[in-house]
């Protein structure tokens, strides 16, 4: 038996879940790019479709599960169950009008016309805002709407806002925040709820170990108890013994965010040779 995941055909999120997908050593041949791949050492099959269609087949058993930005689920509200959040591709949905334009607040879009490829995320805002605006569906590129005069003002995804810029408007309303989802229908059988657990356990050990660095180094047995307790690791270090009796090595692991300041404390506790490894894998 197989559990059939949807992934996004090509763009960023592509690249993002093919990562995490490798990174949980599950292999997959995309040499010869075809609808269906099946993975080599994995009970795990991957469809790729484009994003729009990814919560439909999700929802209809088409595929068992679905890997697919966050506004797009909530833009097609097909009824399925939202697994994990995965923490990568992630980008706003917001309002934007003309850069030179005043905006005293969301009452200056009654009566706009508004260009978006999101109408029910927008009708949905609007709703619950009291404003009424006229709702422009395009495909392509959102944001050239103002300036040929076909809306007064966009909604759209906004990543950097570099497109923004580039075409004269500003972002004044952020409406949700998206990233990636791991969606599943909602009657998947129990052979494949086994197979979806593995799934989760190893792409856990990955998020786990992302942003931390296990650190290794001598320390002064005298300033042991002080060094452990700046470590903020995820239990208590290791320590080991060394040839030299007033000396041990401590093991541990810190969080990337706050790794200078700390690495800067130990330093000045009399710790010596450091040394710093990435960490692949980390079993919760």
């Amino acid at each position: 038996m197989l559990l059939r995941i949807a992934v996004q055909a090509k763009g960023r999120l592509f690249e993002e879940t093919m990562e995490l997908l490798a990174e949980s050593d599950i292999k997959l041949s995309t040499s010869k790019r075809t609808l269906l791949v099946q993975s080599s050492n994995f009970p795990v099959e991957v469809l790729f479709l484009r994003d729009d269609d990814i919560p439909q087949s999700v929802a209809t058993g088409v595929a068992d599960l679905g890997i697919v930005g966050e506004n797009e689920f909530v833009e097609k509200k097909e009824d399925a169950d939202v697994i994990k959040r995965l923490g990568f591709s992630k980008c706003r949905l917001s309002l934007a009008i003309p850069k030179d334009i005043d905006y005293p607040g969301v009452e200056w879009f009654q009566g706009k016309k508004i260009a978006t490829s999101y109408p029910e995320i927008l009708n949905d805002f609007m709703t619950d805002k009291g404003v009424e605006a006229e709702v422009h569906v395009i495909t392509g590129s959102v944001e050239v709407a103002p300036g040929i005069g076909l809306a007064d003002a966009i909604f759209d995804i906004v990543s950097s806002g570099s497109t923004l810029v580039s075409n004269r408007l500003r972002e004044v309303e952020v409406v949700m925040k998206s990233e990636a989802l791991l969606i599943g229908n909602k009657e998947m059988c129990a052979e494949k709820k086994e197979i979806l657990n593995e799934l989760l356990f190893r792409m856990d050990a990955v998020k786990t170990a992302e942003d931390k660095k296990y650190v290794l180094m001598n320390a002064p047995k005298e300033k042991l108890n002080e060094i452990i307790e700046v470590l903020p690791g995820m239990k208590s270090p290791t320590v080991m013994p060394l040839a030299q009796d007033d000396w041990c090595s401590v093991h541990t692991v810190l969080d990337e965010k706050r790794f200078w300041e700390i690495i800067g404390k130990l330093k000045a506790l009399g710790a010596e040779g450091i040394l710093v490894l990435p960490i692949e894998k980390m079993i919760p």
